[in-house]
Order: C-alpha cells, then structure tokens, then sequence
C-alpha cells in the first residue's frame, strides 16, 4: 500500500449534525477534539471540517432535514432519522473513566457505563463505556488494560 497524505489516518469518519458549528464546539469541550480546519458555506453552515484526537481524524458537516443529497445519497443526523445509527465510531484514549464523566457533564447521554471487556489472555481487554452525543451519533470510548 502507499502511504496515506500526511497527517491522515488510513481511516476516518464523516458524521452529519442538523447544526455542525454547534456539534464541533460540543465535540470539543465534551470529548476533547482539536479543530483543524473548518470550511464556511455561504450561507454560514459548515461545508467540511477536520477535528482530531491524537492521530484520529473525523470530518463534520451539516445534516439537517432540508439539505440535499451529497455525493449521491442524503446524509443526516440521527436526529433527522429518529435516532437511527447505521455506525458508531470507536475512539481509544488515555483515562476512560475521566473521559467518560467530562463526556456526562457535558450533557453526553451514557448508554454503557465503563465496564472491563476482557477478550481472554490471547486477545486483550479494555475498559470501555458508550455515549450519545448531542445529536445522537453512538461513540465507543476505550482504554486498553492489557495488550
């Protein structure tokens, strides 16, 4: 394989937001994103954006219920869809347990509490806790406990 563009993981995620400007600033004060780049649509909405976290990368748009289709298909919040999730995003960090209560009090609805995933002593375990963020978006935070 050849190498991906700098700074890029191999890998990343779009998440759709009815109100992307807002949903950047709550990423980043409820789960800790860095802005790296956001991308002004005329009409003020945000037309691309790049947050990280470490080495992660996720992009931010609008998703509302009026916007049209983009690269051939609508793309939405889970609020426009009645809270339908078709992916959640996995994110490892440091301290799973400060994470997740800077997440709570931030307004993030916790739908898994941190709890050991212990995969046995050939795999690894990590402990691990869901949240929903304001829009609805399903995130797994983790942190590994043994390797």
């Amino acid at each position: 394989m050849k190498p991906t563009p700098a700074d890029w993981p191999r890998l990343s995620s779009s998440l759709f937001y009815e109100n992307a400007n807002e949903a950047i600033a709550w990423l980043m004060e409820a789960f800790g994103f860095e802005l790296r780049i956001k991308v002004d649509a005329e009409d003020g909405s945000v037309l691309h954006s790049e947050l990280t976290y470490g080495e992660a990368v996720i992009m931010v748009s609008e998703g509302g219920a009026e916007r049209a289709a983009r690269f051939g298909t609508p793309l939405h919040s889970p609020k426009v869809l009645g809270g339908a999730n078709t992916q959640s995003v996995m994110l490892y960090v440091d301290d799973v347990d400060a994470h997740c209560e800077r997440a709570r009090s931030c307004g993030a609805t916790i739908t898994a509490e941190p709890v050991l995933c212990d995969y046995g002593p050939e795999y690894w375990a990590d402990r691990s806790y869901g949240a929903l963020d304001c829009d609805g978006h399903l995130w797994w935070f983790s942190q590994r406990i043994r390797g």
